[in-house]
């Protein structure tokens, strides 16, 4: 799903004014309901790309490594749950995430700052704690970490953004 952060669809663009009132961007935002935020597992705002960052030569990561990580993660996970009809964290039920999301004390207090503060509802609780699985799989290490858990907070870019 892709959203736009107001009606005029420039709020948060650095290059272009947004034309749209607090009220209206409100409204507009009212129209996504809180209930199906808290079904999509990773929320990114994500700004426009300028040309010059197009146009860059450099590389980055290649795909090849990137897709080596993600068969690396994957075949963790498959291993995790063999003999079962779960085939990746997304699929964790309630009594998987006590057995297989166990994090350490300073991500406990990070979590719960976080749940506190932006007012995060049982299931964005969940669906944090499997994407902080997911990218402790993806960092090759069964601890998942205060880093882990910080990273999938900031994927619920949407939660933050309507409180």
């Amino acid at each position: 799903m892709r959203t736009n952060g107001c009606q005029c669809g420039f709020q948060g663009d650095a290059s272009h004014e947004c034309t749209c009132s607090a009220l209206q961007i409100q409204r507009y935002r009212a129209k996504i309901s809180g209930p199906l935020l808290d079904r999509i597992d990773i929320q990114v705002e994500v700004p426009a790309v300028r040309y010059k960052e197009l146009a860059d030569q450099s590389s980055g990561e290649s795909s090849a490594d990137i897709r080596a990580r993600v068969d690396r993660a994957r075949a963790v996970q498959l291993a995790r749950f063999q003999g079962r009809k779960v085939f990746c964290n997304a699929q964790m039920s309630p009594r998987d995430l006590k057995r297989f999301c166990r994090i350490e004390a300073a991500a406990e207090k990070l979590l719960e700052t976080a749940m506190t503060k932006l007012g995060l509802s049982a299931r964005a609780y969940t669906r944090i704690l499997k994407v902080s699985r997911t990218i402790a799989d993806l960092d090759a290490v069964a601890a998942i970490t205060a880093a882990h858990v910080a990273e999938a907070i900031q994927y619920r870019s949407l939660d933050r953004a309507f409180h």
